[in-house]
């Protein structure tokens, strides 16, 4: 768990605790890990119910961006997701990140909403793009 905790504050400003990691994990969200060699460089958890996933944290360490591992996680998650029967996939991501929406965007994910005053920001509150894939 260090390691996942230590990429989550490095790759997030406002990263998940440690107990909502561990929450994801007693409740049987997937959650799986990236790795290059031995080493941990990513993580990601998704919830699936019925027949809907939501991608609730996909994080590569700052270090390895650039280099397709978030790529890889994202398209395992949602052959993850196909494979459980999941229509469609849902995620928020901030709407200064501009780097991840691309990435969605690459995929086929498209803009279905906006969470106003979403995620924490050091001027307050950013808001959230919503996305859907249809599996």
């Amino acid at each position: 768990m260090t390691s996942v905790m230590a990429i989550e504050s490095r790759a997030y400003p406002h990263p998940w605790s440690e107990g909502v990691m561990r929450d994801c994990l007693r409740t049987g969200h997937h959650c799986w890990l990236t790795l290059y060699g031995s080493r941990i460089i990513g993580h990601s958890v998704m919830s699936i119910a019925a027949d809907e996933s939501h991608l609730l944290n996909i994080a590569i360490d700052p270090k390895y961006h650039g280099q397709g591992y978030g790529r890889i996680l994202l398209r395992h998650m949602l052959e993850l997701a196909q494979k459980q029967n999941v229509g469609t996939v849902f995620l928020e991501v901030r709407d200064s990140n501009h780097t991840a929406a691309a990435l969605y965007d690459s995929v086929g994910f498209n803009e279905v909403g906006r969470r106003r005053g979403y995620y924490p920001d050091k001027k307050g509150r950013e808001d959230a793009i919503v996305y859907g894939l249809i599996l």
